[in-house]
Formats: structure tokens, C-alpha cells, sequence
């Protein structure tokens, strides 16, 4: 289903839009290879099927406690504006709530499971996604 975008091809605000969407995906990718930086520096592996080492909570994990998706998320909204699609920015909202709870929801209960007080206080301290 076709949808138009509301932004323009020429003028300021396609310039504008422009800076926004490459501003959102340079800001992603930093974001999210801090996190992968993070991991590797705590030699703790970044992928869910393997069990989790080490308690990461400094860096850009003080900041926010999924970088590596917060980072996807830029990513995506950044494409989202600099193709025009409408679709991608409407369909990032249910991404986001099956992201929340399908995953992160996983890996919050395993994370506490595994580090008990130390990962609840981390929660305490550090939000979800900014």
C-alpha cells in the first residue's frame, strides 16, 4: 500500500529531513558500536545463545542498558526518513513493542537471574533505552 511522504524531494526541509536521517544513522552506528566495544572489552559475548560472563555497566551501558538496540533503533528511524517511508517510521513502533517484549523482556529475566541484586540495582540506576 502506497503511502506519500509529507517531505519533499527539493527545497529546506528535504535538506532538513536529510541531516536529521544522516545525523540518526551516524549517531546509531556510534551508539551501537560502543556497545559491541563494550562486550568485547569485558570479553562477554554480544550474541543471546551464549551465556553472559560479565555484568557490563559502564561506558554506554551507564547510559542505557540496550545500546545495541537503541543504536538499531537510529539506524532504522534515520533510513526510515532518508528513503521517505512513512511505512518504516508507522512499523517502528510495533518493531519496538516485540523488540520490548520479546526480547529484551528475555534477557532482563536471564540477567537477573544470573547476576540477582547486582543486575536489579543496575536497573535501578540505568534506563532501558535513554
Amino acid at each position: 500500500m502506497p503511502l506519500p511522504s509529507p517531505v519533499p524531494r527539493i527545497g529546506l526541509i528535504h535538506w532538513i529531513s536529510a541531516i536529521v536521517a544522516g545525523s540518526l544513522i551516524v549517531i546509531g552506528i556510534g551508539v551501537f558500536a560502543a556497545g559491541l566495544r563494550n562486550f568485547s572489552r569485558a570479553e562477554t559475548p554480544v550474541q543471546g545463545t551464549k551465556p553472559t560472563r560479565v555484568l557490563v555497566t559502564t561506558g554506554i551501558h551507564a547510559w542505557s542498558r540496550n545500546p545495541i538496540y537503541l543504536g538499531m533503533f537510529l539506524v532504522y528511524g534515520g533510513i526510515g526518513i532518508a528513503v521517505r517511508s512513512p511505512w518504516i517510521l508507522i512499523l517502528a513502533l510495533p518493531l519496538a513493542i516485540v523488540m520490548r517484549y520479546g526480547v529484551v523482556a528475555r534477557e532482563e529475566g536471564y540477567l537477573e537471574e544470573r547476576f540477582g541484586d547486582a543486575y536489579r540495582a543496575y536497573k535501578t540506576r540505568v534506563r532501558r533505552w535513554l
